[in-house]
C-alpha cells in the first residue's frame, strides 16, 4: 500500500471516530483541543504511541532556524509508518508546506481541517479529514461559538391505523356563523 492510501485509510477511520463527537458553543481554542484530544484518544484506541506536539522535520524561519515547527499530534505505530496529524480551523499554506515534508520524510500525512465552509483537498500524498462544524457570533460580540449535534437519524412517526373519516373527526376550529344566523345543530 503506497502513502497516499494509507493516509486515505487512516483518514476514513479518524473520520469515523471523529463522527461521535458532538459539543456546543465552544470557542475556536476549545473545538481546537477538543479534537487534538479526540485525536490523541483514537490513535490510542489503535494501540500506538501518542505524542501531543510532537517535533516536525519543517525547521522555523530565522531568527529561530536552530527549532523545528510542531505537529499537533505524532504516532508511532508498531507496524507502519508514523503518523503526523495536524488540526487547522484555518487554510495555512504553512500546513501544507509542513505536511508535504512530513509526508517526504516518510510519514504518513494527515490535515484535519474542521470548520463550516468548504475545504479544499490539499496535495497528494496529504490525506484530509474534514470536520464539519455550525458556527454562531458570540453573545458578546467577541468572536462565534461552534457547535456540532448528533445527526438524528430517526424513522419518520408511526400514524394511526385504520379509516379515518372527516365525519369522524372532532371540528377543531369551527367557523364562526355570520351574526342573525344560528346553526340548527348548535341551537
Amino acid at each position: 500500500m503506497d502513502q497516499a492510501e494509507e493516509g486515505a485509510r487512516i483518514g476514513a477511520a479518524l473520520t469515523g471516530w471523529l463522527g461521535r463527537l458532538t459539543f456546543t458553543d465552544q470557542t475556536s481554542d476549545e473545538v481546537t483541543v477538543l479534537l487534538i484530544d479526540s485525536v490523541a484518544a483514537w490513535a490510542m484506541a489503535q494501540g500506538w504511541r501518542v505524542y501531543r506536539r510532537a517535533a516536525s522535520v519543517m525547521p522555523l524561519p530565522p531568527p529561530y532556524e536552530h527549532r523545528h515547527s510542531i505537529v499537533d499530534v505524532g504516532c508511532a505505530r508498531p507496524d507502519g509508518a508514523p503518523v503526523v496529524v495536524e488540526v487547522d480551523h484555518s487554510d495555512r499554506q504553512r500546513s501544507v508546506e509542513k505536511l508535504r515534508l512530513e509526508a517526504e520524510a516518510g510519514r504518513i500525512a494527515v490535515w484535519l481541517r474542521w470548520g463550516d465552509r468548504r475545504f479544499e483537498p490539499p496535495p497528494a500524498p496529504i490525506a484530509l479529514v474534514p470536520f464539519r462544524v455550525t458556527s454562531r457570533p458570540d453573545r458578546e460580540g467577541s468572536g462565534r461559538r461552534y457547535s456540532r449535534l448528533p445527526a438524528t437519524d430517526r424513522p419518520a412517526p408511526a400514524h394511526l391505523g385504520g379509516d379515518v373519516r372527516l365525519g369522524g373527526q372532532v371540528d377543531l376550529f369551527p367557523t364562526p356563523e355570520p351574526e342573525g344566523r344560528v346553526d340548527p345543530a348548535r341551537g
